[in-house]
């Protein structure tokens, strides 16, 4: 664990460089800041910053889009919960790739879902034209943005904040123009469907861009947008007055410690991800001390579930255990879901539901069981009922993947396709079909299983083969590819698991405070 955790801390640190030193001097000299200093200096000082889709991209386009070319999270901003979206233009001037649309998508998502104020800070050069079919087209292309920017400003209420701190040219001019509240900074802003070239181009004009799409044209002339600051440093300080006008978040419920020091989680899990270890030990480092209670403890010990409280939060827990356990019904294999557990955790969550308690998932599941004896007793049946309590509860629910998170036990366990509010995962998390031993088998195993009936060895071309798909799927399972591809929202070291949860716990409940935003449910989607 520990090693991993040093290989995903050196990763990020090279992604929060954008794109380079060289790249940095240069926003500095155009008298802006960076979008992480931005961010930096708009959240509360020493504030949880959560950033959502970091690794994302960034095994793509030779590395050449780091956190495709935007930062998102969440942060308190005036002591209130609220997501961030700041183009990074130090990576290719702020453009466009299509993973950007991807996570400034998942950003207005979390602030949708729960109702959380949404700042963007803008500094972009607009699409990157060579991968424009990537980015413009399609129901999740960039229009969706915009049809999420409608959403949350005419249905929801939700407050957006735009802040145009570069260049925002051609339809990405909409998604200021389609917040609450537009601050414009002088001499470095640019907001307009067209730049000087084209409208060269396109009408013969001969224009500047300050006279085109600049910060007195826009709030003296045109009244596009709202306010004018003098520099950066005084635009965020506007964002924050403005956050102080919103009605006060409701205040934090009073946890406790939890009852295990945080440290020896990197001691829990084995080298080995095959190995048994005891998730009461993970659960005892992330909850509080004192209001553990475990529901049916005897009944399918495989699948544990137990209410418990999380920095004050009351939340349902429901954990896979591994290893081989005993049970009344005789032996279980751990990480496998069977008919007994199925119906225990639907039972589990409907209760949580009804009693609008949080669900967090800790994710170590190797799938269903299988077998005469399994069919026979309805687990398909059951499964169904387990899928589809989780999918139709709308309190919210939050994974981590500690381990593996492989078949239908990841689909029922709150797979990311049935919308969970957040989903993290450890450095150690395995998302994937299934293992790949397990896969050499499912494809190769008719021709193994000939050899060995000839008493033939594996020929060099089979042996081969059998090498790559073992070596595809060991890639597959790494967390950072997970993580490069969206599956989970954020990889975290185990050592701030209960503060990242804690926070996510805070976003999420933000919708049910009484004096907050409007609290009609619209699916994002």
């Amino acid at each position: 664990m520990r090693s991993l955790v040093d290989s995903l801390l050196d990763l990020e640190d090279r992604l929060r460089l954008g794109g380079g030193p060289a790249k940095i001097d240069k926003q500095h000299k155009d008298g802006k800041l960076t979008a992480r200093e931005r961010v930096a200096q708009l959240i509360d000082p020493g504030s949880l910053f959560v950033e959502i889709g970091l690794l994302v991209a960034h095994d793509k386009y030779a590395g050449a889009a780091p956190g495709a070319g935007v930062v998102t999270g969440l942060a308190r901003i005036e002591g209130r919960p609220a997501v961030i979206v700041a183009n990074d233009a130090t990576v290719k001037a702020g453009a466009w790739w299509p993973e950007t649309i991807t996570k400034i998508l998942r950003a207005q998502e979390i602030a949708m879902r729960n109702r959380l104020p949404i700042v963007y800070l803008v500094d972009s050069a607009g699409v990157n034209l060579p991968l424009q079919d990537g980015i413009f087209p399609g129901q999740y292309g960039a229009a969706r943005i915009f049809y999420y920017n409608s959403l949350m400003r005419r249905r929801l209420k939700v407050p957006q904040f735009a802040a145009v701190m570069g260049p925002c040219i051609a339809g990405g001019a909409y998604l200021p123009a389609l917040s609450d509240v537009i601050i414009m900074v002088e001499k470095t802003s640019f907001m307009g469907l067209g730049g000087p070239n084209l409208v060269k181009g396109a009408v013969g004009q001969t224009v500047d861009a300050e006279s085109l799409g600049g910060a007195h044209l826009h709030t003296a002339v045109s009244g596009v947008a709202h306010y004018t600051a003098a520099d950066d440093d005084a635009c965020l300080l506007l964002i924050r007055q403005k956050f102080r006008d919103l009605p006060a978040p409701r205040p934090l419920p009073k946890g406790t410690p939890a009852a295990q020091p945080a440290e020896d989680l990197y001691e829990l899990l084995p080298a080995d991800h095959r190995l048994p270890y005891p998730v009461e030990q993970v659960i005892a480092r992330i909850v509080d001390a004192g209001d553990f209670l475990e529901f049916q403890p005897e009944l399918a010990p495989e699948m544990l579930c137990a209410n418990a409280r999380l920095a004050g939060f009351p939340v349902a827990v429901i954990a896979n255990r591994r290893g081989f356990l005993k049970s009344p019904d005789g032996p279980r294999i751990g990480g496998i879901v069977y008919t007994e557990s199925a119906r225990k955790v639907a039972y589990f969550v409907e209760t949580a539901e009804r009693l609008g308690i949080p669900i967090l998932y800790l994710q170590d599941v190797s799938g269903f069981m299988v077998g005469l004896e399994a069919e026979s007793s309805g687990i398909i049946r059951a499964g169904a009922e387990m899928v589809e309590s989780m999918a139709c509860a709308t309190v919210p629910k939050i994974v981590l993947t500690l381990n593996h998170a492989s078949g239908a036990g990841y689909y029922a366990m709150a797979g990311q396709g049935f919308d969970p509010t957040f989903t993290f995962g450890w450095p150690t998390a395995r998302i994937g079909v299934m293992e790949g031993d397990s896969a050499v088998q499912a494809v190769h195993g008719p021709e193994l299983e000939k050899l060995r009936a000839a008493g033939s060895s594996v020929p060099p071309e089979l042996q081969a083969r059998i090498d790559k798909t073992r070596a595809d799927y060991d890639h597959w399972l790494d967390a950072r590819h997970a993580a490069s591809r969206g599956h989970v929202d954020a990889l975290i070291d185990p050592l701030e698991t209960r503060r990242i949860l804690a926070f996510a716990l805070e976003a999420s409940l933000a919708r049910h405070n009484p004096e907050h935003l409007a609290l009609e449910t619209v699916s994002p989607a």
